[in-house]
């Protein structure tokens, strides 16, 4: 089983969306580090997504070295950025993010990394939530301002999604 590490775009996404229940629902596993929570999350709806099964987890010493050295070299990620993809090189775990700089220092580091669509495609092949559901989401996340997801790939999903 993969666990994802979360950073926060993700989550608002799927909040905006409407999808957090939905997410934790269906099998994912998602964790955050404590530093990423205790910064970005906590003080919004920090105990509803710990209630949703949101985990949230200490990085070793190791860890908290490597993400604080990334941060020095690469100052356009914060240290929360940082903190979650040093999380993310440990066995059976992959990064999920919205953020393009983190995106792709990921992908030179760690190689595979996942954005929010391929989230609700898993929510979707889990078959515990309805294309209905995943099709309200997408579409309001995909209206938003700050949307940022590619126009094709998320027509191409409302499109299979959308109700008959």
């Amino acid at each position: 089983m993969i666990i994802l590490v979360s950073d926060t775009s993700i989550l608002i996404d799927l909040e905006r969306g409407g999808l957090l229940e939905a997410a934790f629902s269906c099998g994912l596993t998602m964790v955050v580090p404590d530093l990423l929570y205790e910064r970005e999350l906590e003080p919004e709806n920090g105990p509803l997504l710990r209630a949703l099964g949101l985990g949230v987890v200490s990085l070793t010493p190791e860890e908290v070295g490597f993400a604080q050295q990334l941060r020095a070299e690469r100052k356009a990620l914060s240290l929360p950025d940082c903190f979650a993809l040093s999380c993310a090189t440990r066995a059976n775990h992959a990064l999920v993010t919205g953020d393009k700089i983190l995106r792709a220092e990921a992908a030179t580091r760690i190689g595979t990394v996942y954005g929010l669509l391929w989230v609700l495609d898993q929510m979707a092949t889990s078959g515990s939530v309805a294309n209905t559901i995943l099709y309200e989401g997408l579409a309001r996340i995909s209206s938003h301002p700050r949307c940022r997801l590619p126009h094709s790939e998320v027509r191409t999903r409302l499109d299979a999604w959308a109700p008959s």
